[in-house]
């Protein structure tokens, strides 16, 4: 049976896909980007990013608690706006405090955009219609990354560093295009949604809402182990590359082509099937944790034989492709089931919680897998492993604390009726 649509989809995923190219188009270049739009130098764009980063981070609870008081869509058009300025002001920002004051502001709305989306997909779909739009989202995101990184390259080879004052401002106008295709996407009404989220929570909204919620800290907690995992393709595949088994640098780009070019490619189609064979989404998940496992042990072995550089090659070419399909089976089943968990009068405070998983592991990633590298090539991928593993044991025993409608995209079929001698009878 053919899925009804979500109004105002195709303006919502065409909107993340253009938003998506403009990231990809300083993203990969974001210290040379910031130097040479600027003019400062590169300890100084590094100083700032890194502070302004950690600032935004305190500032994604304030974002979850504006969704909750203002509708996601208002926050997300603001958040796009914010942005688009940002952008276009960043050629203007040539001294110390107009750059930190831009990046500022910027990263603010950067940090927070997460959350924000997350919340957006809530309030304009329910049931498996989340579960699809989380999928579409992760491949355009993948396709609008690698769309936006090609077109930077092709802007420098025609103007230098000087292009990067032209990517700038094309980065502008995808996020004002993006806000703009976005704002004709319809939320469902609140009058819709009761019998599908959940009753609405009978306390005063708030964190302390959140906080006491333990099913949901324990999802929150699950998903910082797996998050772990998605930063290991950026953050040590690289390292553990050129230090434990010596390999050429160029596998590197090999291993992020084969990732990116299976998001984007197969990502909806492979979540498709998932979603149609009826999993509940903390098993979908939980099966999405155990091939990261996987992914990991195999470089556990692969660090253990060190073979020749084809089969090198060919091993972490196959890994890359175990591990990517276990991030297009737990990303959107994951997201689902947290959107869904999260009350709707407090979604947004439950989604910045949530987030806060992801942003945690990014920012202890780097730290983490260059010392436990220091001590053994092979140690971060065994921390690994056991994290992906407990994060898929944590999601089973979840499943029975957590809301039922957040565990089915779509209500269980009702059993049938019994039949013969055993059936009830009228009084």
């Amino acid at each position: 049976m053919k899925e009804a649509r979500v109004e105002g989809e195709r303006s919502l995923l065409l909107g993340i896909g253009i938003s998506a190219v403009g990231i990809g188009m300083y993203v990969p270049f974001s210290l040379v980007f910031f130097h040479h739009v600027t003019g400062l130098s590169f300890t100084l764009v590094g100083l700032v990013l890194t502070v302004t980063g950690v600032a935004g981070l305190v500032f994604m609870p304030l974002a979850g608690t504006a969704v909750d008081r203002f509708g996601a869509k208002k926050v997300n058009l603001v958040l796009y706006a914010i942005r688009a300025a940002g952008f276009a002001l960043y050629p203007f920002a040539g001294s110390l405090p107009a750059f930190a004051a831009v990046a500022l502001v910027t990263a603010l709305a950067d940090r927070s955009f997460g959350v924000v989306q997350q919340s957006l997909i809530g309030e304009v779909a329910q049931g498996s219609a989340r579960d699809r739009l989380q999928a579409s989202t992760r491949a355009l995101q993948n396709a609008g990354m690698g769309a936006g990184a090609l077109l930077v390259s092709g802007v420098l080879g025609l103007w230098g560093t000087g292009g990067f004052t032209h990517t700038a401002w094309g980065n502008a106008l995808a996020f004002a295009l993006a806000g703009l295709l976005v704002s004709r996407v319809r939320p469902l009404r609140a009058a819709a949604a009761p019998l599908a989220e959940g009753p609405a929570p009978q306390s005063p909204a708030g964190y302390r809402t959140v906080l006491r919620d333990r099913p949901f800290l324990g999802l929150t907690a699950a998903n910082f182990l797996t998050a772990l995992g998605y930063a290991a393709l950026s953050v040590l595949f690289p390292l553990y590359l050129s230090t434990w088994l010596a390999a050429p640098d160029s596998l590197t780009g090999a291993a992020f082509t084969v990732n990116t070019a299976l998001c984007a490619g197969v990502g909806v189609l492979i979540a498709a099937r998932v979603r149609r064979s009826g999993a509940r989404r903390t098993r979908s998940a939980a099966l999405g944790a155990l091939l990261f496992a996987a992914a990991f042990a195999g470089q556990i072995v692969l660090g253990t034989l060190r073979p020749g550089q084809t089969a090198t090659l060919v091993a972490l070419l196959a890994i890359v492709v175990v591990y990517t399909l276990g991030e297009l089976v737990h990303s959107p089943f994951g997201g689902a089931l947290s959107v869904s968990a999260a009350p709707e009068a407090v979604r947004g405070r439950y989604l910045a919680t949530y987030q806060l998983s992801y942003s945690l592991a990014t920012a202890l990633a780097p730290a983490l897998f260059t010392a436990l590298l220091s001590v053994d090539g092979r140690l971060p991928w065994a921390v690994l492993t056991a994290a992906a593993l407990g994060a898929a044991l944590a999601l089973l025993r979840l499943e029975r604390h957590l809301p039922a409608h957040a565990v089915h995209a779509e209500p269980p079929a009702a059993a049938p009726a019994p039949r013969g001698p055993l059936a009830p009878t009228a009084a």
